[in-house]
Order: C-alpha cells, then sequence, then structure tokens
C-alpha cells in the first residue's frame, strides 16, 4: 500500500515535469499577424532555438487563403514553430504579387528555405503535404513534445506521416459511418 503510493507519486511528478517542459517548448500555436516594423523582432531576432514560418501573402488571393489556412492547421499542431503572416509589401516594398504566396522560413536570424506559390507543395496543398516540404532539409517543425536534442528531421517527418494516416483513417471512417444510412 505505502509502496503502491510511493510508486504514484512519483509518476505524478514525473507527468508534472513532462507538462512544465512541454509548457516551456509549447509557445505559440496559433499564426501571428505581423506588421513590417515588427519583422526584426519577430523574426530576425528570434531565440536561436525557434524556427520561424513566414507567409507573405495579400488579401483577396486564393492560393494565399488557402496556404494561410494550411499553415494555420500546421501553427496548432506545432506550438513550438512560431507562424508569422505579413501582407507582401509590407515586408518587402513593391513585391510582385505574381510570387504569392511565398514562405520564408528563419533559424537563428539567417533565411534557410523559401518556397514562392503553391506549386511547391504538390498537386493539392494541404497541411500533410505543406509540413514534409518545410522538414525537406531541417527540422523545422516542432510539437512542443520532443526535447531539442531528439529533435531531428526524420523524427519531423515520421510525425507527420503518423498524423497524415490518422487523419486518412479518420476521413475513411467518416465516410463509412455516412454512407451507411
Amino acid at each position: 500500500m505505502l509502496l503502491d503510493r510511493v510508486s504514484s507519486g512519483l509518476q505524478r511528478k514525473k507527468r508534472l515535469a513532462e507538462i512544465r517542459e512541454t509548457a516551456k517548448l509549447a509557445r505559440f500555436g496559433a499564426m501571428i499577424p505581423i506588421s513590417g516594423s515588427d519583422f526584426v523582432q519577430e523574426v530576425s531576432q528570434a531565440p536561436e532555438d525557434i524556427w520561424v514560418v513566414v507567409i507573405l501573402y495579400k488579401d483577396g488571393y486564393s492560393e494565399c487563403q488557402v496556404l494561410l489556412q494550411c499553415l494555420e492547421e500546421l501553427a496548432t499542431r506545432y506550438p513550438a514553430t512560431k507562424f508569422v503572416k505579413i501582407i507582401s509589401t509590407d515586408c518587402i516594398p513593391n513585391y510582385p504579387d505574381r510570387n504569392l504566396p511565398t514562405i520564408l522560413v528563419y533559424n537563428n536570424g539567417a533565411l534557410k528555405s523559401n518556397y514562392v506559390g503553391v506549386h511547391s507543395f504538390g498537386r493539392r496543398c494541404t497541411p500533410e503535404s505543406v509540413a514534409p516540404a518545410l522538414c525537406q532539409s531541417d527540422p523545422v517543425l516542432n510539437d512542443g513534445r520532443s526535447s531539442r536534442n531528439k529533435q531531428s528531421r526524420e523524427a519531423v517527418l515520421d510525425g507527420v506521416r503518423k498524423s497524415f494516416l490518422e487523419k486518412v483513417v479518420a476521413e475513411h471512417e467518416d465516410d463509412d459511418g455516412s454512407s451507411s444510412d
């Protein structure tokens, strides 16, 4: 009986420590709108352990809206990665509309990769097609559950694949359930 209480107390302490660590890592969880004057502080001067995904967009462009929706969903799935959106011409004066939407990926104050247009993400622009593209060369996406040491490109891609499969299975189950009327 006493041993059970001690064991239960240790498990509780361990779980609380895990929750605190996750809360420290999971700082964001949503798309953050910024202006041109915020860019340096929010992107270039972000802490070195934070990946920042920036979308340059304009209202009224359907491709921008599709990619914004994908990134908003990814922001909730990967709260330790910072996602920001900025109107293209607020960030870069005279930025050509033909290049919209554009994603810029920063880490440690430096541009690590960029993606121009939705065609960079396959035939259908979905969170499941955007996530692997963002992680092609670096572990950009971080769910806040993995420590920095464990976070690798392969681990991120494995998580993206697992999430994709779970979504496909859930959608298939919904289709089966609705067709059995």
